[in-house]
């Protein structure tokens, strides 16, 4: 592979669909300043701007060429200025595969590679390769001369232990993502926005007839609308997990999922941070719980809140046994927590209350006869400030931290004893007069910022447990 190559033609698809996408907006707002006047001068103009984007498009297909010169990827691109990018074997934290539904036509995949500094995007990317050649490439930068060799004897490879979703725990993980409320959020944007596109009369007729409908019709219209959401939520799941496989492989683990896109990740075992278990509101009560990890490094705009999915459904009861297999280290008990001292409750429900007391005072002074609805917030509040404090709590076990809180979800982190980058304690007055304190500790995350996790309103003796335990070093 030392001669230089081009991506596969379909690049071309890639790069005028990104420098479309860059643009859209510009040609929205065009659309509707000049929609009715110079109608088509703006159609001449969009015209020619498509041609300029191909003609942009297919030069830079030409100029981009990549070759593997012995640990070394070389790139080069640029369309008037040539750049060249050389990314060594030895800062590579990552190759991952990605085919989206236009590489799975012409069956190509996307090369993605991580270093330790990528920053928000990959440090080098292929974005048209045949499948062979992409496990070519990925191969050729990730192996050692002595795995090579081993490759080359066609050594026999023990089992490697292996895990995939079944297709009705997707389905419930989809059923219950509270995905909804986001899909509803963007639903009555869109909504809003529908009268910059249909004429004005057919817009305000049907809003007046909604509105003049009976409210047994604007309930069931409401209805059929959260099931719709509802079933789209369901969908974007089982379209993002679908085919989830995750694989240990020597000391990398290998995720594979994705229906339209199928995403293969590899994932080093020595850029874990932290594993976390995370509980919904929905799926607590129902024994099921999402499995993720932190990882250092990266792209940062990868992942789920920038977390990796290790296992997006399964019950608690199967999670030991799931991180024995994958990440023994992480398979340590959790029944012991240190828990909040009672003192602290308070504190947890009043910071649940407090943003609620301005909205109830402004409706009951406004429009008294919607009082009921912040009453009914400030209640739900007053049951999530309780759930807060009841979820607060550590336990240190030699050297792991478990640390668990909650803010809607129910998080437990584990976490060893070399990866905390930073811990603080903190008091303010209350707190100095109740023996209590907050502490906060610190791990690498994405682009090697700080991920941070903080346990409030700690009985100061079980702060400075953790303080000493923090600054205790081999």
């Amino acid at each position: 592979m030392s001669k230089p190559q081009r991506l596969h033609p379909a690049a071309i698809i890639f790069n005028f669909i990104r420098i479309l996408r860059e643009g859209i907006y510009a040609i929205i707002l065009g659309f509707i300043t000049f929609r009715g006047v110079s109608f088509m001068y703006f159609i001449l103009a969009l015209a020619v701007i498509l041609i300029l984007l191909i003609t942009i498009s297919i030069l830079t297909w030409y100029r981009f060429t990549y070759r593997i010169v012995e640990d070394e990827l070389r790139i080069e691109y640029g369309i008037f200025v040539k750049k060249k990018r050389f990314i060594s074997k030895n800062r590579i934290q990552s190759i991952d595969l990605t085919a989206g539904v236009i590489h799975r036509i012409f069956k190509l995949v996307k090369v993605e590679i991580e270093t330790a500094g990528s920053g928000s995007g990959a440090e080098g990317s292929l974005k048209a390769v045949t499948l062979a050649e992409g496990e070519r490439v990925r191969s050729k930068l990730k192996k050692t001369g002595l795995e090579q060799e081993e490759m080359d004897m066609e050594v026999e490879i023990p089992p490697q232990p292996s895990f995939t979703v079944s297709f009705k725990r997707l389905f419930l993980a989809g059923s219950t993502s509270g995905s909804v409320g986001i899909i509803l959020a963007f639903f009555f944007f869109g909504f809003s926005q529908l009268e910059q596109f249909i004429p004005e009369s057919y817009y305000k007729n049907t809003l007046a007839w909604i509105i003049g409908s009976s409210i047994t019709l604007i309930i069931g219209l409401g209805i059929i609308v959260l099931v719709l959401l509802w079933l789209f939520g369901i969908a974007g799941t089982m379209i993002k997990y679908g085919n989830f496989t995750i694989t240990k492989n020597d000391n990398e683990l290998f995720i594979t999922r994705g229906l339209l896109e199928k995403k293969q990740s590899t994932i080093p075992l020595s850029r874990i941070q932290a594993v976390g278990i995370q509980e919904s509101m929905i799926r607590q009560p129902l024994g099921y719980v999402t499995v993720f990890a932190e990882v250092a490094g990266g792209v940062a705009n990868k992942g789920d809140d920038f977390s990796t999915v290790l296992f997006p459904m399964m019950k608690k009861a199967e999670v030991n046994a799931f991180l024995g297999e994958i990440l023994p280290e992480y398979a340590v008990q959790q029944d012991e927590m240190t828990a909040l001292p009672g003192r602290a409750q308070k504190y947890y429900v009043i910071r649940a209350l407090l943003p609620l007391l301005l909205p109830l005072a402004a409706v009951l002074y406004f429009i008294p006869r919607f009082f009921w609805i912040p009453v009914i917030l400030m209640i739900l509040s007053w049951v999530i400030g309780n759930l807060r404090f009841r979820a607060g709590g550590y336990h240190i076990a030699d050297d792991c931290l478990i640390v668990r809180y909650r803010t809607f979800n129910k998080i437990t982190m584990i976490m060893y004893h070399k990866r905390i980058q930073a811990f603080e304690r903190m008091q303010h007055l209350m707190h100095r007069k109740e023996d209590l304190a907050t502490v906060k500790l610190s791990i690498i995350g994405v682009s090697g910022s700080g991920k941070h996790y903080t346990l409030k309103e700690l009985a100061v003796a079980d702060a400075d447990q953790l303080a000493d335990w923090c600054s205790y070093r081999d």
